[in-house]
C-alpha cells in the first residue's frame, strides 16, 4: 500500500538511526497492527447483528466504529498525499468504503476498509522486522577491545575509538574487536559469520582477521587493518539497509497503476454525477446513477482477486514449513529465474561429521578401535572437529577411556595419554605423519574429495587416519535437478569456503558454476551483476555472511534451523523444518498461485467492465449492481482459495515451469 510504503521511505531517512536494541520489536506495539485488529474485531462483532436483522443502532454503531479505527489512517495520509498533488488507493478505498455506506451498503464499506487495513499493518510488521535484524547484527560487533598501551600496558576502549595500527588482545574465547592482521600468536578463530566456512580456521601471524568473528583457545595480538566504520560486519550493514529501504520493480509498477486508477475513477465517478444533472436530470437520480457507478468500479474484486491466491498459497506454504513474509513475497517467489545456493548449512547439515575411518595396516586397529583411541583423546577438547569425533564413536556405542596429560596446540592438535599409549590427534601439516607413504596416500586421497583429514598417532607411530566432513543433506541432489528443471538451469553455489570443497560438493550435486572464497559483499556483487542483465535472483542461505545477498536479491530464502537471527530476519521466506525440497515445492505453488490471480484479475476486470457499461449506457438498478459487484467478489475469492488444498502443494513442480 503506497501510504504504508511512504512512510516506510521518511522513517529511514529521518535523523540518525538508534542505538542498536536486543529486544524485537512486538506487532501490537506497531500502531498499524492495533488499529488493524480493532477494525476486524468490530467488523466481526457487527456482522452477526447484521446478517440475522438485529438492532440496526448496534450494527451501526460497530460498523461506524470499523470505518474509523480502520479508514481514519489511510484516510488522513491519503489527505496529507493531496497536499503533493497525490492521490493514492488508499484514499480511494477509504472514500469509496464511505460512498457504499451512503447509499445503504454498510457492509461492503467495512470489509473493504478491514482489507485495507490489514495490509497496511502487514507492511509495518515486514518494515520493523527488519529494523530489529539489523540492529541484531550490530551486537555481533563487540563493544569493547584490549588496545595495548606503547608502554607495554593495556587499557579497554570502545571499539569505535580503534585507529589503524593499533594493536589489540584478543583472549581464549573473545570475539576480535576490529578487522586486521594478526601481528603475533596462533588460534583458530570460528568465522562462519563471515565467511560461512563450517570449520574453525587456524590463524597467525600475518593472517587476515574479522571484527565479530571469535577466537578460539588461543592467544591473538591483531593489528588493526581497518576503520571500525569500514568493517565487513559494518558493511554488512549499510548493504542490509540499503537493500531494505530499495522498492522492488512490481511495487513501483504497482504505485503507477494505483495512481492512475485513482484519478481516473475520481474524475469519472465525477462525470457520471455532472453530465446527467447538465441535461435536466433530477439530483437524487444522478445522485444514485453515481453511487451506482463507485460500487461497481470500486476495485474490491480487483483487491481480492490478488490476496486470497496468496493469501491460500503462504497458508499452504505454512502447513509445510516454509513461512513466507507476506503476500508480496509469495507471488516474487515463482518469478526467479535464477538460483544461488549457499554451501554450508545449506546444501550440507552445518555440522562436522566423521564420514572416513582408516586405520594403519601396520597398527593392528580395526575402525572401532582407531575412533576409540581419538575420541578418548579428543574428549576433554572442545574443538569442533573434536566433537564431531567423540560424537562418532558415541554413534557406534564405543565406551571410551580415560584421558590423562592431556594437552592442547591450536591449530595442530591435542595429545592425551589413554590406556598407557600416548595418543596425538590433529593436523597432517603438524604431526608430519605424512612421510609414512599409507597415511600419506589417505591424507590426500581425503583432501582431493573435500574431507578435512586427522591423524592418530600412537606412540608416535601412524594409527591411522579419519576423515572429517561437512556431510550434504540428503534431498540436496533430487533439489538440485528439481530447481534445474524448473528454470531451465542448474543453480550456482555461492560460498565462503575453499574451492576444492566447494567443487567436490557441487559434482555431487550436479551444480556445474561454482564461486568459491567469497566474502560477504563477493556475493552481493555476484547478485547485483545477473540482476543487472535482467536476472530475477533467488538467495537461499543460513548465517549472518548470506544477509546482504539474502537482502540484495530478488527473493531471499534462509535454511531455519541452521539459520542466524540475522538470516532468517533479512530472509523473504525460511524452510522452518530444514528440508531442502520445500523450496522447488514453494516456487511451484506460487507459480499455481500467479496463475490464479491472472485468472482472478480477467474474472474481476470482465464483471467491473460489464456492470460500469451497465450503469453509464442504460439504468442498473442498485440491488443488481451490488449482486453483480459483490458476486465477482465471492467468485475470485473461492477461486483464490483452491490453493489451500493439499495437492496444490504435491503437485510436482516441473509441471510449473513457466
Amino acid at each position: 500500500m503506497s501510504s504504508v510504503l511512504d512512510r516506510r521511505s521518511s522513517a529511514s531517512t529521518a535523523g540518525p538511526r538508534p542505538a542498536p536494541l536486543r529486544r524485537r520489536t512486538r506487532v501490537l506495539a506497531l500502531p498499524e497492527a492495533r488499529w488493524a485488529l480493532a477494525a476486524l474485531v468490530l467488523f466481526l462483532l457487527a456482522l452477526p447483528f447484521y446478517l440475522l436483522g438485529g438492532p440496526s443502532w448496534l450494527w451501526a454503531v460497530l460498523f461506524a466504529a470499523t470505518y474509523v479505527t480502520g479508514g481514519w489512517e489511510p484516510g488522513w495520509e491519503g489527505l496529507k498525499a493531496l497536499k503533493d498533488r497525490t492521490l493514492d488507493v488508499d484514499l480511494l478505498m477509504v472514500v469509496a468504503a464511505l460512498g457504499a455506506a451512503g447509499i445503504g451498503q454498510v457492509l461492503d464499506g467495512a470489509l473493504l476498509i478491514v482489507i485495507f487495513a490489514t495490509s497496511g499493518a502487514l507492511e509495518a510488521v515486514a518494515t520493523a522486522r527488519t529494523a530489529d535484524s539489523v540492529r541484531g547484527l550490530l551486537d555481533l560487533a563487540p563493544t569493547t577491545a584490549t588496545r595495548l598501551l606503547p608502554g607495554g600496558g593495556e587499557e579497554s576502549v570502545p571499539a569505535e575509538f580503534l585507529l589503524v595500527g593499533d594493536t589489540i588482545v584478543v583472549r581464549p574465547g573473545e570475539r576480535i574487536g576490529a578487522d586486521g592482521h594478526v601481528a603475533d600468536g596462533a588460534s583458530d578463530v570460528d568465522q562462519a559469520t563471515i565467511t560461512g566456512e563450517p570449520l574453525p580456521v587456524v590463524k597467525q601471524r600475518g593472517d587476515e582477521v574479522f571484527a565479530g568473528t571469535v577466537n578460539g583457545t588461543g592467544s591473538l595480538r591483531v593489528r588493526v587493518g581497518r576503520n571500525p566504520s569500514e568493517s565487513v560486519i559494518a558493511r554488512i550493514v549499510r548493504m542490509v539497509e540499503e537493500a531494505s529501504e530499495t522498492q522492488a520493480p512490481t511495487q513501483l509498477f504497482i504505485e503507477k497503476i494505483e495512481q492512475r486508477y485513482s484519478v481516473g475513477m475520481v474524475i469519472a465517478t465525477l462525470g457520471v454525477f455532472a453530465f446527467p444533472l447538465a441535461f435536466g436530470d433530477e439530483m437524487q437520480s444522478a445522485l444514485l446513477r453515481a453511487m451506482t457507478f463507485m460500487i461497481v468500479a470500486s476495485p474490491c474484486a480487483v483487491v481480492l482477486s490478488t490476496m486470497p491466491p496468496l493469501l491460500s498459497a503462504v497458508a499452504n506454504a505454512g502447513r509445510h514449513g516454509v513461512l513466507t513474509k507476506s503476500a508480496v513475497v509469495m507471488e516474487r517467489l515463482g518469478q526467479v529465474d535464477t538460483i544461488a545456493l549457499d554451501k554450508t548449512g545449506t546444501l550440507t547439515e552445518g555440522t562436522p561429521r566423521v564420514t572416513d575411518i582408516h586405520p594403519a595396516t601396520t597398527s593392528g586397529l580395526n575402525e572401532r578401535a582407531l575412533l576409540a583411541l581419538a575420541a578418548a583423546a579428543e574428549h576433554p577438547s572442545e574443538h569442533p572437529l573434536a566433537r564431531a569425533i567423540v560424537q562418532a564413536a558415541l554413534e557406534h556405542g564405543l565406551t571410551l577411556a580415560e584421558a590423562t596429560a592431556f594437552t592442547s596446540a591450536p591449530g595442530a592438535g591435542v595429545t592425551a595419554t589413554v590406556s598407557g599409549h600416548t595418543i596425538e590427534v590433529g593436523s597432517p601439516a603438524h604431526l608430519r605423519a605424512d612421510a609414512d607413504a599409507e597415511t600419506g596416500s589417505r591424507v590426500q586421497a581425503l583432501e582431493r574429495q573435500g574431507r578435512t583429514a586427522v591423524i592418530v598417532l600412537r606412540d608416535g607411530s601412524p594409527a591411522g587416519v579419519l576423515g572429517i566432513s561437512d556431510r550434504l543433506r540428503p534431498d540436496a541432489k533430487a533439489t538440485v535437478a528439481a530447481l534445474t528443471a524448473l528454470t531451465g538451469h542448474p543453480p550456482v553455489l555461492l560460498t565462503g569456503d575453499n574451492e576444492r570443497a566447494a567443487r567436490r560438493l557441487a559434482a555431487d550435486v550436479g551444480i556445474t558454476d561454482v564461486r568459491s572464497a567469497l566474502l560477504p559483499q563477493d556475493k552481493v556483487i555476484a547478485v547485483k551483476e545477473w540482476e543487472a542483465e535482467g536476472r530475477r535472483v533467488m538467495v537461499v542461505g543460513d548465517g549472518v555472511n548470506d544477509a546482504p545477498a539474502l537482502a540484495a536479491a530478488h527473493t531471499g530464502i534462509a535454511m531455519g534451523n541452521a539459520g542466524s537471527d540475522l538470516a532468517l530476519e533479512t530472509a523473504d521466506a525460511v524452510v522452518v523444518r530444514d528440508e531442502l525440497a520445500a523450496i522447488p515445492a514453494v516456487i511451484g505453488l506460487s507459480r499455481r498461485a500467479r496463475r490464479l490471480v491472472i485468472q482472478n484479475l480477467a474474472i474481476a476486470g470482465t464483471f467491473i467492465t460489464a456492470l460500469v457499461a451497465w450503469d453509464l449506457i442504460g439504468t442498473l438498478p442498485l440491488p443488481l449492481g451490488v449482486a453483480g459487484h459483490e458476486g465477482s467478489t465471492v467468485i475470485v475469492a473461492l477461486n483464490g482459495l483452491r490453493l489451500l488444498r493439499e495437492r496444490a502443494w504435491t503437485n510436482p513442480p516441473a509441471q510449473e515451469i513457466t
